[in-house]
Formats: structure tokens, C-alpha cells, sequence
């Protein structure tokens, strides 16, 4: 695909609001739901380019992950085998852990080992 231009990513957007009620989902390759992906491909073209989305360091997946866990650094540390400040240092990317704690962490956290590489 070319260079898309903002006229034309709104114009995808509308048209995809105008498809998504006309569309049923059973046969994708109905001309409408052709049309949908065709214009759904121009908006995440569009918006890769204009809005990227980067991912999160793994401190934040850790600081996020507590919260969504409703887990305590204290109660983090306890679970992984180090020490709360260790959970801090982590956090505020003072520290990195090592294969081992990182693997304690996704286990514990239900983090992919793919994002705590930062892959």
C-alpha cells in the first residue's frame, strides 16, 4: 500500500462504521465483509504510521500487573524469593531481573516471557 493520507483514513472510518451493522460475520468473503477488511487494512496501516503504540517496558508490566493482581510489592517478593526493594528496584528500572526471577514473574504474574524480554 502507498502512503495513506488522513482524508482517505477518514473516510476508511466512516465507511467501516456504515459496514459493521451490514456485515455478518458468517461469510468473509461477502462483498461487504471484503469492503470491511479492505478498509479495516487502510485504518492499521494509517494508524501504525500516525499512532504507534509502544510496547511496555518490563517495569511497567510489573507495576501494572500488581495492580491488576491487587498484589503488594511486599507480597510480590515473598512469592518470587527476593526482597521488596528488589520488587522496587524493578519497577523503577533500576534494576533488571535476571532469567530466573524473570521467569518467577511471569509464572507469578501471568506475564508471557516474550513482553518481560521486552520481545
Amino acid at each position: 500500500m502507498g502512503r495513506i493520507t488522513e482524508m482517505q483514513y477518514q473516510y476508511a472510518l466512516e465507511r467501516i462504521e456504515d459496514l459493521l451493522p451490514l456485515v455478518s460475520g458468517e461469510d468473509p468473503n461477502e462483498e461487504k465483509a471484503v469492503e470491511l477488511s479492505i478498509y479495516s487494512d487502510i485504518v492499521i496501516e494509517y494508524e501504525k504510521e500516525h499512532f504507534p503504540i509502544e510496547k511496555p517496558t518490563p517495569a511497567e508490566l510489573i507495576q501494572e500487573s500488581l495492580i491488576e493482581k491487587k498484589l503488594t510489592q511486599k507480597e510480590l517478593a515473598t512469592k518470587i524469593g527476593v526482597s521488596p526493594s528488589r520488587i522496587s528496584d524493578y519497577i523503577t528500572g533500576r534494576a533488571e531481573p535476571t532469567l530466573r526471577i524473570a521467569s518467577r514473574l511471569c509464572t507469578t504474574l501471568g506475564i508471557s516471557p516474550a513482553a518481560i524480554l521486552g520481545l
